[in-house]
């Protein structure tokens, strides 16, 4: 049959029409894909090509407030293996085994699993440089070394605590490590190569590196010298005393700042996973709630003062050694008692009726007003972890005994970090501060300061008064009172001892396990620290916080202010000594004296002379150093041309 020639045109105009349409689809789809997918589709592509090493970045530096370095980051390589790029699984794995005394097995295991990258955990992961240059030179395909680091604390043991530790992976895990790990970690590095599915490299395309950018450094409140002399004192009271715990803290009282923080056991952060984690989990300065006892006293004191319901003066008060309050027979820590004192002299000595009578005529709204507003019974706000709240009496349980006893420190709980803060602000004019141990934090490159924490006042306690009255007082303690062993020559010193019970588990306290503290501060009319020390449970003494704490925070303060540079200035209260004490004088200057001056003169301590020369040119100990009683004076008899002759050599 013939077609006609009209069906023939009609049959290729729409085959025509048909082909068009399938053209115009086909290219608007082509041009959206190009022209509008392409970058996207490109981005997979190289997605499925890319493959990636990470480099991590290096943490921040830890400093002190004066640009000592406390905690940084040093090389450590790490070894990647890339499997399908191995040639011969078997060789490698005994080879990387040898290196890495690793388990040849575990590595084969490893390197044949169907990854793109896998890393040798844990014998591979921040290896030393010796160790990375061994791999390097098996010359082994597949295996590559990627620049890495991991965190250092030069000083060991020192501040660990407060400083924490970070993981393998350059992560915060306690301490500043983790509460600023925002700030120490930066964003990491990578080098990005292209290869097939199965791992091969695809040619003509270059690897792309991408480098960290490391974190920023973070600068604390803390001041290492000061660390340096309380991590002394806490370790010579540590082998003196053997006891359970030990807990030193020192503040700036004007505004939170936290000088130095220690307690033992302690541990070394780049070591910690040889310790318990009850060792490196708990700040003990923060996390340790105890009864306080007569360190308390302090802030009953500051409120009967503030409230005008003592003169310290005028008032008196009869200790017979006991009082009894609804039918509760409470007991001075004197037996027998102090008899009769004014309230100055209860201050002194430390007097448990004396201070259950301040209690009273503060009454127990009032007492209890004063507690919380100091702080007790919630947390200061340390940027520390693990900060605990203490226990206060609630409402309900506040009868005349609870009164009582909380008047002079027992039956409360608080923790060390709350009284330094307490005290601080009793004595700094009754500003309560926020502690704090970040100061600063600065760009690692370029020094920029980008943030600072500041001093937060919390509120107004107590009137400036109230805390020249309270500062006098305890300066008075400690010349004249139970904390004389706290007494440093040269430097006006004020504080309180405390000796408290320890509960039992199955309730009442111990027997003849206390923790003994004194809390002290200095100069007494400008004070410019607050030293807390608290040892739990010494060994083979009396177990009395003027005995144990109250001549380690005399020794802390003294060597911490000359340390400071604050000027001496003489206490206008003299020492008072008792049967018992400990006597030191200060060493006069002998140099150029004669020898027939020291025959004739009179000293209070022994002179030891030596030399056949007319003069005194040399002593030991020097001018101005403070020795026990007994303690002889050497000195050296010459001539100047001698003493000249020996500047010259």
């Amino acid at each position: 049959m013939r077609v006609s020639g009209v069906t023939v045109r009609r049959r290729l105009f729409v085959a025509l029409i048909v082909g068009i349409l399938i053209y115009l689809v086909l290219g608007s789809r082509l041009g959206y894909v190009q022209l509008v997918q392409g970058n996207w589709l490109a981005e997979k592509a190289n997605e499925l090509w890319s493959r990636d090493i990470t480099f991590e970045a290096k943490r921040g530096k830890i400093l002190d407030r004066n640009g000592e370095v406390l905690a940084y980051n040093i090389s450590a390589p790490s070894v990647f293996v890339v499997p399908a790029q191995v040639d011969n699984p078997s060789k490698t794995a005994r080879e990387l085994a040898n290196v890495l005394d690793a388990s040849e097995e575990e590595i084969y295991q490893t390197i044949t699993k169907r990854e793109m990258i896998v890393d040798i955990k844990p014998e591979g992961r921040k290896i030393s440089n010796e160790k990375a240059r061994e791999v390097q030179q098996l010359g082994l395909s597949g295996v590559m070394i990627a620049e890495d680091s991991k965190r250092y604390y030069p000083n060991g043991e020192f501040l660990s605590h407060v400083l924490g530790f970070a993981g393998i992976d350059n992560q915060g895990i306690v301490g500043s490590e983790l509460i600023y790990d925002d700030i120490l970690s930066g964003n990491d590095g990578r080098v990005s190569f292209y290869s097939d599915a199965k791992g091969k490299l695809m040619p003509n395309q270059h690897d792309v590196y991408t480098p960290p950018k490391d974190g920023d450094d973070l600068a604390l409140t803390i001041d290492a010298g000061v660390q340096k002399i309380i991590e002394r004192e806490v370790d010579n009271a540590v082998a003196k005393y053997d006891p359970d715990h030990v807990i030193a803290i020192a503040m700036e009282p004007n505004t939170g700042e936290v000088l130095a923080m220690a307690s033992r056991p302690d541990y070394d952060p780049g070591r910690f996973n040889e310790y318990p984690a009850e060792v490196y989990n708990r700040n003990l300065p923060v996390f340790s709630m105890y009864e306080p006892g007569s360190t308390f006293k302090i802030i009953t004191l500051a409120a009967a003062l503030e409230e005008g319901k003592v003169d310290l003066h005028h008032d008196h008060f009869h200790d017979p050694g006991h009082t009894t309050v609804a039918g509760a027979r409470l007991r001075c820590w004197k037996r027998g008692g102090h008899g009769h004192q004014s309230f100055l002299e209860v201050v002194q000595n430390s007097c448990n009726p004396g201070f259950v009578e301040l209690g009273q005529r503060l009454g127990t709204d009032t007492l209890f007003e004063y507690i919380n507003n100091f702080g007790f019974g919630q947390k200061t706000g340390i940027d520390m972890q693990g900060e605990q709240e203490g226990i206060i009496f609630k409402p309900e349980q506040r009868g005349p005994v609870e009164t009582a006893t909380t008047a002079f420190g027992q039956g409360v709980a608080v923790t060390p970090i709350q009284q330094v803060a307490a005290v601080s602000a009793v004595v700094n004019g009754g500003y309560l501060y926020q502690p704090y141990i970040a100061k600063e934090w600065h760009d690692s490159e370029t020094g920029m300061v980008l943030g600072r924490n500041t001093p937060t006042l919390k509120e107004r306690v107590i009137s400036d008064e109230t805390s020249q009255e309270v500062r006098e007082a305890l300066e008075a303690v400690v010349a004249q009172g139970t904390g004389r062993n706290a007494f440093v020559e040269g430097y006006r010193v004020g504080g309180k001892t405390g000796t408290a019970q320890k509960v039992a588990p199955g309730g009442g306290y111990l027997e003849n396990n206390h923790i003994v503290s004194f809390i002290g501060f200095a100069p007494a009319d400008d004070p410019q620290i607050v030293v807390y020390v608290g040892v739990d449970n010494p060994k083979n003494t009396i177990q009395f916080g003027g005995v144990v704490a109250a001549p380690i925070v005399g020794q802390i303060i003294g060597d911490a202010l000359d340390y400071m540079g604050v000027e001496k200035r003489e206490s206008p209260l003299e020492k008072k000594y008792m049967w018992g004490d400990e006597i030191t004088y200060e060493v006069p200057s002998l140099i150029g004296m004669t020898a027939k001056q020291l025959q004739q003169s009179y000293f209070q301590l022994p002179i030891d002379a030596s030399g056949s020369g007319t003069k005194v040119i040399k002593q030991s100990p020097e001018p101005g150093t403070n020795v026990k009683e007994g303690s002889a004076i050497r000195v050296y008899l010459g001539e100047e041309e001698d003493d000249k002759q020996d500047e010259e050599d």
